[in-house]
Order: C-alpha cells, then structure tokens, then sequence
C-alpha cells in the first residue's frame, strides 16, 4: 500500500533522528527471516541500546543524506533492515552477527562507522569492540600488569645494589 506524503516525511525525520545519534550502522536483508525470529532480534536489539528500522530504499537514502552515514546508499538494494548502534559503536554489529547463528537467510549487506563503509565481511571488525567495561578491565590489567613489573624490577634492583654491597 502506497504511503501518504506526510507518512514518507514522518519516515524520513525518524530513521534522521536515530542515524544523528548512532555510533555506528549496519545494514541487512531479512528475507526469508521467520517474523518470531525477528521479534526476538527486535527484542534483543531493545535491550542493547540499538534501533532497528525496516524502510524503503528511496527513503532511507533521503534520511541518511548529509549524514556521516551516506556512505551507506549504495548498499541500499532489495529489502532494506537498518540497526543503529546508540550506547557502543559494536552492539548492532555483535547483535546482528549472533543473530546470524540463528538465522542463517539473514544477509548482512554492510556497515558504517564514522563515515566508513565497511564490507558485510568485516563485520568481525565492529563486533569485536570492546564495550566501555570490557576496555576499562583491559586498561586496569595492562597497568595492573605495569606496575607489577615495576615492583619486580625495584626489588630486583635492591636485591643487587645489597649483594654488591656485601661483596
């Protein structure tokens, strides 16, 4: 069914809203994905801090016009799934890339992040970043790491500076 003006404008302001917020973007084919398998996804994608918008073509190129995420147009052929990040740069990427498992028709066309496109097959490259806990507990064991070796080498350095005394 064919959409009013007013219907396609409402469109474009929303998938503009959330693409103004988004850290990043991905972008997917759900044919062939069965409906409780996507309001599973939706679901997660909820409770992750993404947006999911199904839309048009025509319009979702409208919308993303003058955004960082133009880059993103060319991808836009067939049926069109969107799923912005807004918490972590990664989520869409890690959810998509788990709902994959589960539904294996679902085609991940491709993704943007700070205005780079990035293949479908490069999704490993989003889905990997580490959340703001994950990194914060990596930096506190590199300096835990740190200064534990510093220790070592202090206590090693005492332990030489008394054997040459002693000698």
């Amino acid at each position: 069914m064919p959409l009013a003006l007013e219907g396609k404008k409402a469109i474009v302001a929303e998938v503009s809203e959330a693409a103004k917020d988004a850290l990043s973007v991905v972008v997917a084919d759900s044919r062939g994905v069965a409906v409780d398998k996507m309001t599973v996804l939706r679901k997660q994608a909820r409770e992750n801090g993404v947006q999911i918008r199904v839309v048009r073509n025509t319009l979702a190129r409208r919308a993303l016009t003058g955004t960082q995420w133009e880059c993103l147009n060319e991808t836009f052929v067939g049926p069109t799934l969107l799923a912005f990040s807004n918490e972590h740069p990664g989520a869409a990427a890690r959810l998509i890339k788990d709902f994959i498992k589960a539904a294996p028709d679902f085609e991940v066309k491709a993704l943007a992040y700070e205005g780079e496109l990035i293949p479908a097959a490069d999704i490993d490259r989003l889905a990997s970043l580490p959340t703001y806990d994950e990194a914060i507990a990596q930096l506190m064991s590199v300096m835990k790491e740190a200064s534990a070796g510093k220790l070592v080498r202090t206590l090693d350095a005492l332990r030489v500076q008394k054997e040459e005394e002693a000698a």
